[in-house]
């Protein structure tokens, strides 16, 4: 899914990898705005930049259904990503994922983000990137590795 907007929903586990390993700027860097719900802020747990804005979705009834079939947090920004025109919801999540995709909403992971910048001249590589996560707790195949780094051109 191509990363072209304005406006960028980040759920938790983006902004936890991207903050480990020094790379959090990547979200301005892609999007005008970032947007996180007072959950997501919750869940991350530290201080943010004052570039990412925290805002409650308008029509909470969307996040209490949501939160049915999905944690709190996937549930709020997809509930938030309603309030936007064609947001990018940044989701790892694969069962937040596949319901974004049933509600036709864009969304990536934090993967293609980092492949996103690459595509856009933002970073030289995602090789040292993915290398730096790899080192963290964070879990991923090699395959998707493998495939993010074939996909940047590496």
């Amino acid at each position: 899914m191509q990363l072209n907007s304005r406006i960028i929903i980040s759920d938790t586990s983006c902004l936890i990898i991207l903050s480990k390993v020094n790379e959090l700027d990547l979200l301005r860097k892609i999007g005008e705005k970032v947007y996180i719900t007072p959950i997501i802020y919750e869940e991350f747990g530290k201080i943010l930049p004052d570039w990412i804005l925290v805002s409650s979705p308008r029509h909470i009834q969307y996040q209490q259904i949501l939160e049915m079939d999905l944690d709190k947090g996937e549930a709020s920004v997809i509930a938030l990503s309603m309030d936007f025109d064609n947001p990018i919801l940044i989701l790892d999540d694969l069962k937040g994922r596949k319901i974004a995709n049933r509600l036709k909403l864009r969304y990536s992971g934090t993967f293609g983000l980092i492949l996103r910048a690459k595509q856009l001249g933002l970073i030289k590589s995602v090789k040292p990137i993915l290398n730096k996560i790899k080192s963290t707790n964070f879990r991923f195949s090699e395959k998707l590795f493998e495939i993010i780094i074939e996909q940047a051109g590496e």
